[in-house]
């Protein structure tokens, strides 16, 4: 019994049950455990869906991406020849030593450098040249240091070139102006591609077409005709293996070529035009009254524009830049001059259509006129004056005060209208960029220019008019703007744009693109008027002012010489050349057109700081003698050769070319026999603020 009881006692001291709440904690932690590892592998076999089947073929693009890499092939640029087919810009191959920084095997460029002295001559200005490639490059892309090796340099590190590691030797086309100076001003120049450049490609969307292509055009013809130029770029798809290298070539697309311009202008007449000029300051501008086509374009001084290629060194630029001559301004588009007496012809015109006079009026053309009411006095070039004269013997003999009369007389509201039907202070639409707009002055002009002033200063005067009406005042135009006008005048009102490409020829696609030729417009002028005009203009140089070239023509020429001031005389003073600065002293002007009845040229000559207009008339007189006379009978031109070597890149580019110069003479050829070829409109160029070239 006793025992019993004490096995009773024993079971009485096991631990009791847990309470049901406890149990059901214990259970509800356990669901929200397995809860969330069941939602954990949702996520994860979701995810598992989207990489998988969502993004499959997303990643397997980027997966072969990894393998299969498109490496660019720029294109080569398109030429620039002149009507006959003669290169004026020009592309040949040259090896190019280059260095790539991230690939050099102890990171001391200069320390490389110097270990590549005793194989290939690196002057100073290679060396500067390489700093600032360097410095506006990146790490992983190529930097030349010498751009063009001599034959015997390329073959001589070609041997050892495996000693050093991240120098490489390239073939590389590069651009060339043959005719440097005398063509620097129109053909512009090509540069490498800055940071403001790769920005406007990105802006207009054309980033893809210079992907491995390092230069872009600058100015000129090349800035102008830039997306013509320079080709569609191709690619080679290869295949890497995990370090990067290339294993093979999958498919090549080759690049385009870019298209040729054949411009309007015989490169003789450009010879001639730059010798008439040579050490003279100024500018001239040929064109064909018939198109409109340029053929004759002289800015001097001039520059090299193969300087700018591959970048000038800042001494250089230095010495252009801070020329008083400022030889970089291109001056038939850039420079703004009052017109002087070449504004007459126009002026007349003016006269004529408004009925202030009839071909028939005699005015008096005293030696000094005045506003009625005052006593400041408007004097003419001849002291004593010239009597009473009709228009056509105003303009002969250029008398001032016959038009200081009318000209006020008319006012500047019924003036302006048809001055401006000349293309007077509107930009002609060359294609060329960043023309000059020039100024044809009005009131409304007035008020905006002088915007800053006391009202009193900005109001127009009617006194104003008075220098304005023989070219002097606030007159100021590009010699460009005078020659569209003379243009104009010579061929009746008929007005085409003046433009220097004639033809872009595809030779990928073997298609010709022609220049419009149709006129934009026609003058609503008497033909009466613009004969009569005319024949003022040809009695300049019959007993006028330009009687000194006049002599011993072959053709019929009208003409009008021009003296505009660049500083005032005061009141009762006299021009004195010998007591002002060269650069205070008047410029000489002469414009012209021939024949009369059927002009084929028209010019505007300006001698900057020349004093009278007859020294600029024998420019343009031996100009028109050479164009019309001389070169109907000289021989036909021959194209440019290349210079050939031993290199072998260069016999393989000179065949290319010589291919090339074949198919440019079949389409010249196809154009002869009136094959259909597709034709633009040269675009206008965008308004440039005006600038006036210091004399």
């Amino acid at each position: 019994m006793i025992f019993f009881r004490k096995r009773l006692v024993f079971k009485s001291t096991k631990p009791a049950a847990p309470p049901v709440s406890v149990q059901r904690d214990f259970v509800l932690r356990l669901l929200v455990a397995f809860c969330c590892i069941c939602v954990m592998f949702c996520i994860l076999a979701a995810r598992f869906y989207y990489l998988q089947v969502i993004k499959h073929k997303d990643y397997t693009v980027q997966a072969t991406t990894n393998r299969i890499s498109l490496i660019p092939t720029p294109p080569i640029r398109g030429e620039i020849v002149d009507v006959n087919g003669v290169v004026l810009a020009r592309n040949y191959p040259a090896y190019s030593l280059e260095i790539i920084p991230n690939q050099i095997e102890d990171k001391n460029i200069d320390d490389l450098i110097e270990r590549l002295k005793p194989y290939v001559t690196l002057e100073e200005k290679d060396l500067k040249q390489f700093k600032r490639f360097r410095a506006e490059a990146r790490a992983y892309e190529k930097i030349p240091l010498k751009i063009k090796l001599a034959a015997d340099e390329a073959s001589r590190l070609a041997a050892i070139l495996y000693q050093f590691k991240g120098v490489e030797i390239n073939a590389r086309t590069f651009r060339e102006y043959p005719y440097g100076k005398s063509t620097a001003h129109f053909l512009g120049y090509i540069g490498r591609i800055s940071d403001k450049d790769q920005k406007n490609l990105a802006e207009q969307n054309r980033s893809s077409f210079y992907r491995g292509t390092t230069h872009i055009g600058k100015s000129g013809l090349e800035e102008f005709y830039e997306e013509q130029l320079h080709g569609i770029p191709g690619f080679q798809e290869v295949e890497k293996n995990a370090a990067g290298e290339v294993i093979r070539v999958l498919r090549t697309v080759p690049a385009q070529t870019g298209q040729t311009l054949r411009l309007t202008m015989d490169i003789r007449v450009q010879q001639e035009a730059e010798r008439l000029m040579a050490n003279r300051r100024g500018a001239l501008i040929a064109l064909d009254p018939q198109t409109g086509g340029v053929l004759a374009y002289v800015s001097n001084p001039s520059f090299d524009p193969n300087l700018f290629i591959n970048g000038i060194d800042s001494d250089t630029w230095k010495s252009l830049n801070e020329n008083w001559q400022r030889p970089l301004i291109n001056r038939v588009t850039q420079g703004l001059y009052p017109p002087g007496s070449t504004f007459k012809p126009f002026m007349a015109m003016a006269l004529l259509e408004s009925g202030k006079i009839t071909q028939h009026s005699i005015v008096p053309a005293p030696g000094a006129w005045s506003i009625p009411g005052s006593k400041h006095q408007f004097r003419d070039s001849v002291r004593s004056g010239h009597g009473a004269v009709n228009l056509s013997r105003a303009i002969q003999v250029s008398s001032d005060t016959f038009f200081y009369r009318l000209g006020y007389e008319l006012g500047i509201q019924k003036t302006r209208p048809y001055l401006a039907e000349f293309g007077l202070g509107e930009q002609t639409g060359i294609d060329l960029p960043h023309e000059y707009r020039g100024v044809l002055p009005s009131p409304e002009w007035k008020e905006k220019r002088f915007a800053k002033l006391p009202e009193k200063r900005r109001r127009w005067l009617p006194a104003e008019m008075v220098p304005i009406s023989i070219g002097q005042g606030y007159n100021a135009y590009t010699p460009l703007q005078m020659a569209h006008a003379t243009a104009i005048l010579a061929n009746n009102g008929v007005v085409y744009r003046p433009h220097l490409v004639q033809e872009l020829l595809n030779h990928e696609k073997q298609i010709i693109t022609t220049i419009n030729p149709n006129p934009e417009r026609q003058l609503k002028m008497s033909q009466s008027n613009f004969n009569y005009v005319k024949r003022a203009m040809q009695s300049v140089l019959h007993g006028g002012t330009a009687t000194a070239i006049g002599s011993g023509l072959q053709y019929t020429m009208g003409g009008k010489t021009g003296t505009a001031q660049v500083v005032q005389i005061a009141q009762g003073k006299t021009y004195n050349a010998a007591q002002l600065s060269i650069r205070n002293r008047d410029h000489a002007w002469f414009i012209a057109f021939a024949p009369v009845d059927k002009p084929k040229i028209a010019v505007a000559v300006i001698l900057e700081n020349a004093g009278w207009g007859v020294t600029a008339a024998p420019v343009a007189r031996h100009l028109s003698d050479f164009y019309l006379l001389k070169l109907s009978q000289a021989e036909p031109v021959a194209l440019n050769k290349s210079s050939q070597s031993e290199n072998p890149l260069l016999v393989q580019n000179t065949q290319k070319q010589s291919k090339r110069n074949s198919v440019q003479a079949a389409f010249i050829a196809a154009q002869e026999q009136k094959t259909p070829v597709q034709a633009a409109s040269i675009p206008h160029t965008a308004s440039v603020p005006s600038m006036k070239v210091a004399p």
